[in-house]
C-alpha cells in the first residue's frame, strides 16, 4: 500500500504552493510574522527600561508626580525588578517583591504607592500595548492606603497657632569645652543674660530657649505675616501650592472670596514650577469668613506691595514662599509644640478647614467644591451629616471664629505684635 495522502514520514505533508491559508494575503503572512517578531522582542524588553518610557509618555502628569514615580522606580521597584523583562514577569514574583519591601521596613503606605505606580506601568503594557497577555499585579489589597487619622484644630487653636508662629527666641546656645554641655544666652528686656544650668546636649538646650518665650523669660522677634497665612489657609481650606500662588488680583476681601487659579509646585531638585492647580475641580472661587478679614487687610497694608500682580506671601527675600525653608524660618515645630500638637503638618490645616466645612451641614458636592476635589470619596471622609444644602459654609464657618474672638476679648488681651513690613 502507499503512503496515505496528507502525510509523509510521518508528518504532515505541506499544502501545494499557492493553496495556504497565507495565500489569501498579498504579502504571504510577511506582516503577521513581523507583528509576531515585535511583540516577541517587546517582551524581552526590561522592566527599567519599559517603566522610564512610560513616564515619559505619560502626559499631564504634575512635576511633583514625575519625582514621585521616578523616585519610587529608583528606590523601591528598579532594584527589585529592574533587570526582569515583561515576558518573565509574573504574579508570584510581584507578591515577592512586595513582600521583601514590608521585610526590610518599607511602610504599607510606600509600598502601596510603589505597588500601584507598578499596577498602572504592567497596565499600559497588557491593555494598550498588548505586550503581555495580562497585568500579573493581581494581589488583593496590596495597593490599599490606610492614612493615619492626621489632627484636627479647634477654632481656638488655629487662632493660637496663628499667633505664635513666627516668633523666634532672641539668644544663642554655646557648646562648652571638653563636651561639658551647652549653655544658653538670652535676651530679657534687652538685656543680654546667660541662663544658669547647662543642658548635655544642643537640642534640650534649643528647647529650653524656645520654652522661655512662653514664659516669659526672653525675649522674641515676631514676624507676623505668618498669622494672615495660617488664618486664610486653615479659613478657606487651601493647600501650600494654592496659598503660596495668591496674588492682590486672587483675593476680593469687599466680596470675601479668594480665587484660586494657579499652585506652585516644588520639585525634589529645588525647582520652583507655577502651573494650574492640582485638578480641574481645584480651579475655584473659595468664601473667606469675615472674621479674618480684618487680619487680611492689615497683612495687604503693612506686607504686600502694591501691583496688583504682587504675591500675597513670600519668602525672606520677597520671592515665593518654599515649602522646604518655611517649618525652619517660621518655628512652625515649636509653635505647634507650643499649642499641644507636636507633629502638626501644615496640611493639617487644610483637613481642619475641611472638618470645620463639614461640619457646617452643607451637602457634598458643595463640599467637593469649597474643598476643590473632584472625586466623591474625598469628600466624604469629612462629611458628618447632612443638613441641608442651603447653609451657606462660609456664614457657618464665621459663626465659629466669631464666638471664639468674643470668647477670647472677654477672657484675656493678647499683645497684637508687630507686622514685618514689605520691603
Amino acid at each position: 500500500m502507499g503512503t496515505a495522502r496528507g502525510c509523509a514520514a510521518g508528518g504532515p505533508v505541506p499544502p501545494p504552493s499557492g493553496t495556504g491559508p497565507q495565500a489569501a494575503r498579498p504579502d504571504g503572512g510577511r506582516a503577521e510574522g513581523r507583528a509576531a517578531a515585535r511583540r516577541a522582542a517587546a517582551l524581552k524588553v526590561k522592566l527599567a527600561e519599559y517603566s522610564a518610557t512610560w513616564i515619559d509618555q505619560r502626559p499631564g502628569l504634575r512635576p511633583r508626580t514625575i519625582d514621585l514615580y521616578r523616585w519610587l522606580l529608583k528606590k523601591h521597584i528598579t532594584p527589585y525588578l529592574g533587570n526582569i523583562s515583561l515576558g518573565k514577569l509574573s504574579t508570584a514574583m510581584i507578591r515577592q517583591w512586595r513582600a521583601d519591601l514590608l521585610g526590610k521596613g518599607v511602610s504599607v503606605s510606600m509600598a502601596a504607592k510603589a505597588y500601584r505606580l507598578l499596577r498602572a506601568v504592567l497596565m499600559t503594557a497588557a491593555e494598550d500595548d498588548g505586550i503581555i497577555s495580562r497585568n500579573p499585579c493581581r494581589i488583593r489589597g496590596a495597593g490599599d492606603e490606610h492614612a493615619e487619622e492626621r489632627p484636627a484644630l479647634s477654632v481656638g487653636q488655629v487662632f493660637e497657632l496663628a499667633d505664635k508662629v513666627g516668633r523666634r527666641p532672641v539668644g544663642s546656645i554655646r557648646a562648652l569645652k571638653r563636651g561639658e554641655g551647652h549653655r544658653i544666652r538670652f535676651q530679657r528686656h534687652g538685656e543680654m543674660r546667660t541662663y544658669p544650668e547647662v543642658f548635655p546636649t544642643r537640642a534640650e538646650a534649643e528647647r529650653a530657649l524656645w520654652r522661655m518665650i512662653d514664659t516669659g523669660q526672653a525675649d522674641c522677634t515676631h514676624d507676623r505675616r505668618y498669622r494672615a497665612f495660617v488664618l486664610l489657609a486653615t479659613f478657606a481650606s487651601l493647600r501650600w501650592g494654592e496659598i503660596t500662588a495668591l496674588t492682590r488680583l486672587d483675593l476680593e476681601l469687599n466680596a470675601g472670596t479668594v480665587r484660586v487659579r494657579l499652585a506652585y509646585v516644588e520639585r525634589s531638585t529645588g525647582e520652583l514650577v507655577l502651573g494650574p492647580p492640582k485638578s480641574k475641580a481645584s480651579k475655584r472661587i473659595v468664601g473667606i469668613p469675615q472674621a479674618i478679614v480684618p487680619a487680611l487687610r492689615e497683612h495687604l497694608r503693612l506686607c504686600v506691595k502694591p501691583e496688583a500682580g504682587a504675591l500675597i506671601f513670600t519668602g525672606i527675600k520677597g520671592g515665593p514662599m518654599r515649602r522646604s525653608g518655611f517649618n525652619k524660618l517660621s518655628g512652625w515645630m515649636e509653635a505647634v509644640r507650643a499649642i499641644g500638637v507636636p507633629g502638626l503638618h501644615f496640611h493639617d490645616l487644610r483637613h481642619t478647614g475641611n472638618m470645620i466645612a463639614a461640619d457646617s451641614g452643607a451637602g457634598l458636592k458643595d463640599l467637593m467644591a469649597r474643598m476643590g476635589h473632584d472625586n466623591v470619596r474625598a469628600a466624604m471622609i469629612y462629611q458628618h451629616a447632612v443638613r441641608g444644602a442651603d447653609k451657606l459654609i462660609t456664614d457657618a464657618i464665621d459663626k465659629h471664629l466669631i464666638g471664639h474672638e468674643r470668647a477670647r476679648d472677654n477672657d484675656e488681651d493678647d499683645p497684637p505684635g508687630l507686622l514685618v513690613p514689605a520691603g
